[in-house]
């Protein structure tokens, strides 16, 4: 079945989630390098068949696109490049960074884990996607 794959993106590093096959549940499942995220897609659509992107949008507290949106504006032109046939979604990404921290904190991870600047892009990446698999039931 087809996944949903949520992105955190990030100049230095974006963090990664995907949908369960049934669309109920995102699961953290990789940071990687901005310059390395296109294959590592590719590499991903080669075992699993993904059926859209949700991409976390900064916005500002007045609901304008922060600063940081022209990064993002710049990464979904080269996604739909690269997957011209597989729709994106953008979601508002505001307090994900927060909340992440916060489910850290909630599961027992360690301080100094979480200090892991990777491990909060992946968590940020999964409440991005679970946010919109939420909103879309």
């Amino acid at each position: 079945m087809d996944r949903v794959v949520g992105i955190d993106y990030g100049r230095k590093r974006i963090g990664v989630a995907a949908s369960d096959p049934l669309r109920i549940f995102a699961s953290a499942l990789d940071t990687v390098p901005s310059a390395k995220i296109i294959e590592y897609l590719k590499q991903y659509s080669t075992t699993e068949r993904i059926e859209r992107f949700v991409v976390g949008y900064p916005m500002n507290m007045d609901n304008r696109p922060s600063e940081a949106a022209k990064d993002v504006d710049a990464f979904l032109n080269l996604l739909r490049k690269h997957f011209p046939d597989i729709p994106v979604t953008l979601e508002d990404e505001r307090f994900t960074s927060v909340l992440a921290h916060r489910a850290m904190i909630d599961g027992g991870m360690k301080k100094s884990d979480r200090r892991d600047k990777m491990s909060v892009d992946k968590i940020s990446a999964a409440l991005i996607l679970q946010t919109w698999l939420d909103r879309t039931k």
